[in-house]
């Protein structure tokens, strides 16, 4: 959907409906000041497991760099961000068939995968994995394969919240995506079939990928090559299978 401009649209359409003021308040659609939360962006509601929208996320329209180009609904009785991944409930079907969840970033990529007929798809919405999403992962397949974009910044995050993955006793594989693709933008490029052949050529153990990106941080520096084997051994330590 569509958040217009005009401040207060939603909060005066739903007063006119019969719905309460202070209810819009506590769920954060519009302000103490009665200003809509939401303006000028387009929205991407947010379901629980049983298909109920409990939150929103909304993206800027305009090129404003004060403004962020995503923000969320604010965390409610009925809204725990921890504990809610965008497109489990569409998703967990197809989750259960393939035995196997893809975790991306952001709602975009989720959209664009379903459309190319990869349903198996679920986004953390930009935030590290917490232990309420992997269990809620894990409810649907013991597999988990994450989607990371092809930079600095996206290998980064994905060694991100992996170990508490790990500790759950999930098998956990990431891809990094060629560089300057994200999951929206390489499917659309190459396609459901390249798209599925690329990932499964691509996915990598957590160990094989952490300490490949290790290796080439510590270079040849002996000091910083134990270090690198502390750390992998630190990973290793979470995995409770012996």
């Amino acid at each position: 959907g569509f958040a217009p401009e005009t401040g207060d649209a939603l909060t005066r359409l739903a007063v006119e409906k019969g719905y309460s003021i202070d209810l819009l308040r506590s769920l954060g659609l519009c302000s103490s000041s009665d200003r809509d939360f939401f303006r000028n962006r387009v929205m991407f509601p947010i379901h629980n497991l049983s298909g109920k929208v409990i939150a929103f996320a909304g993206r800027i329209m305009n090129k404003d760099l004060k403004a962020p180009k995503y923000i969320n609904s604010p965390e409610t009785d009925i809204y725990q961000k921890s504990k809610v991944l965008f497109g489990a409930f569409q998703a967990k079907t197809a989750i259960r068939k393939e035995d196997a969840c893809f975790l991306v970033e952001g709602y975009t990529d989720v959209i664009s995968l379903h459309q190319n007929g990869i349903e198996n798809v679920v986004a953390s919405s930009g935030t590290s994995l917490t232990i309420g999403q992997i269990r809620l992962i894990k409810r649907f397949t013991n597999n988990l394969v994450i989607l990371y974009d092809g930079d600095q910044a996206g290998v980064r995050a994905a060694l991100r919240g992996l170990d508490l993955a790990l500790e759950e006793d999930m098998a956990v594989r990431v891809v990094i995506l060629p560089d300057g693709e994200d999951p929206d933008s390489f499917v659309q490029k190459v396609g459901k079939e390249d798209f599925s052949v690329f990932i499964k050529n691509n996915a990598q153990d957590i160990i094989q990928l952490e300490a490949g990106i290790l290796l080439q941080q510590s270079a040849n520096d002996p000091t910083k090559r134990a270090e690198l084997i502390g750390h992998i051994a630190h990973t290793i330590s979470r995995v409770k299978n012996p």
